[in-house]
């Protein structure tokens, strides 16, 4: 048994391969470079952390991708921040990439049918399931039945975070240990966390929660 991880450097990737690492043997992990503005920091922090558990790191180039959306993740618009977050539809739209998970999972099943993967891990959680639909149970099942028909090695896409919050997804890092001080959670390009974007905000808001005063300070200086 050998596992594929979608590793972007953010908590929730990092939790997923932290708590899963031993348990589903995690040996590559993939980063996709698709002209986000944060490209360059996930890419250092995913280095960061497929070296701290010893595995296999690979980037996806997918230039095209950037070239079909205007979304404020790869485009000159800002990222919603402040009032802009209340509206959760609008912010949501603001920073969708489109297919953005159902792409990457394919990609991922096609290293694990050529390759001999068992298991894909991706991070989707309870938290923005309820903003974003590709990280629900229903689009995992929904991949899973589609990888039944469209691969000869049936690979299985497992969410190890799909009923967590933010709040419990630190929680868990917590309790295994996971190194939180690696991770990259921020939309916006400049050097580490703005403090201000979606992302942010919900991880600050999940440090607090659990009185990880610790990552706060080293996280967002």
């Amino acid at each position: 048994m050998k596992s594929i991880v979608l590793l972007s450097g953010g908590l929730d990737s990092l939790v997923s391969l932290g708590i899963k690492r031993d348990e589903l043997k995690i040996e590559l992990a993939l980063t996709f470079d698709y002209g986000q503005k944060s490209l360059e920091k996930e890419i250092q922090a995913s280095e960061k952390i497929c070296k701290f558990y010893n595995i296999n790191h690979k980037i996806i180039k997918l230039d095209w991708l950037k070239q079909i959306t205007t979304t404020s993740l790869v485009s000159s618009t800002d990222v919603p921040t402040g009032d802009e977050l209340k509206n959760n539809v609008e912010s949501a739209k603001k920073v969708w990439i489109p297919n953005r998970n159902g792409l990457f999972l394919n990609i991922a099943g096609c290293y694990a049918d050529a390759q001999n993967y068992d298991y894909i891990l991706i991070g989707a959680n309870r938290e923005e399931a309820q903003t974003f639909p590709d990280n629900s149970q229903e689009f995992i099942d929904s991949i899973n039945k589609e990888f039944e028909k469209s691969t000869l090695k049936h690979p299985k896409v497992v969410a190890p975070l799909i009923n967590y919050d933010k709040n419990d997804i630190v929680k868990v890092a917590l309790a295994y240990k996971v190194p939180l001080e690696l991770t990259m959670s921020c939309y916006q390009g400049a050097e580490g966390h703005c403090g201000i974007c979606e992302s942010c905000l919900r991880l600050k808001h999940a440090l607090e929660y659990n009185n990880a005063q610790k990552y706060i300070a080293e996280l967002f200086k």
